[in-house]
């Protein structure tokens, strides 16, 4: 008994010796967190998507005041929706359970695919549309009224010479690096400055009859603004026959009359052309009580109150222009939605 009591003993510490030490791996409750995390994420930016374009839809199916015609319709819209969206969510946690049984990476798989085309649909124009009703839905009438000046822009565009605006843009090319520096400088959207640029000279610079002078026919800047492009350039002197400079006293200049119309785009569009002229654009709505461009358009009569829409139009236009190497007409089929998904520069 003894012999083999000894036997077994050395049996035993020699399959102890042949033990392999295993590496320590991640302890499985945190390996489920992480797939459950990525899962979580996923659907939730999917079901995202999914809600802005639902309600955007219901927004523009229903859009009116009436009661029985529209309001209680989109209600129940909503309300059918929301059902619909809860059944779903338990349908999944239901199957969740036997489908990690058979795979573990499937529930995190299917979560990540739906994002991916959920992904894909929120770069399409049929987004774009949802997403613009529903910010007529929630912005109230700020956002109506920002709508109705949009589409003043997209008009504008689908008025103007296509061509002519090309060839004007083949001719901005040596002036872009300047007109994107200075709007980087300035934090300006490039499209926005070079909309701005091609409205004034329309990018053949020279001395106008009225004193305008470059790029941006400078002819009474904020002084304010010149002692910033002068800062920025550090230069102790500015010369607005140089392009650079005269972008930069530009850039400066539009970014002075944004501030001071508290980001508001048209009005600083509308401060930028009328300049110190009557006091400026700030003692003109004073002494009208007007509020917003809406409400002073009306009143001038003598001023160029359409400025910011053709500034736009040209924006939106290099926007396109740079991005395709053309300009789609606006009236051809599905360009109009394809154009106002590009966006506005410096509406976005």
């Amino acid at each position: 008994m003894g012999s083999a009591a000894r036997l077994a003993r050395a049996r035993l510490r020699g399959a102890e010796q042949r033990r392999v030490v295993r590496p320590r791996r991640l302890r499985p409750g945190r390996y489920e967190w992480a797939l459950a995390a990525v899962e979580a994420a996923a659907l939730g930016g999917a079901g995202l998507i999914v809600v802005i374009a639902a309600l955007g839809q219901f927004a523009g199916w229903f859009v009116g005041s009436g009661l029985w015609s529209h309001l209680l319709p989109f209600a129940g819209a909503v309300l059918g929706f929301t059902v619909i969206a809860g059944a779903a969510i338990w349908g999944w946690l239901a199957a969740r359970r036997a489908i990690v049984e058979r795979v573990r990476w499937a529930p995190v798989t299917l979560s990540l695919a739906l994002a991916l085309g959920a992904g894909w649909f929120a770069l399409q124009p049929a987004f774009f549309s949802a997403l613009r009703e529903l910010e007529a839905l929630v912005g109230g009438q700020a956002a109506a009224e920002r709508a109705a000046i949009a589409h003043q822009v997209y008009a504008a565009y689908r008025r103007a010479g296509l061509a002519q605006l090309q060839r004007m843009f083949e001719r901005s090319r040596p002036y872009q690096p300047v007109i994107a520096e200075a709007a980087e400088v300035f934090n300006l959207d490039p499209a926005l400055l070079m909309g701005v640029a091609g409205t004034e000279s329309g990018f053949r610079p020279r001395t106008s009859a009225d004193g305008g002078r470059g790029l941006f026919q400078i002819t009474a800047p904020p002084a304010t603004a010149t002692k910033s492009a002068r800062r920025q350039l550090e230069v102790g002197q500015l010369d607005l026959a140089d392009h650079r400079h005269n972008a930069f006293v530009g850039a400066a200049t539009l970014r002075a009359y944004l501030d001071q119309m508290h980001g508001d785009l048209f009005l600083g569009l509308l401060a930028y052309n009328i300049g110190p002229r009557n006091g400026g654009l700030q003692a003109i709505m004073r002494h009208y009580g007007a509020r917003d461009f809406v409400t002073i358009q009306p009143y001038l009569k003598e001023l160029p109150r359409d400025y910011p829409i053709r500034v736009l139009s040209t924006a939106l236009a290099y926007r396109l222009w740079h991005e395709e190497g053309r300009l789609p007409p606006y009236q051809e089929r599905g360009n109009a939605e394809r154009i106002q998904a590009a966006g506005i520069p410096g509406l976005e």
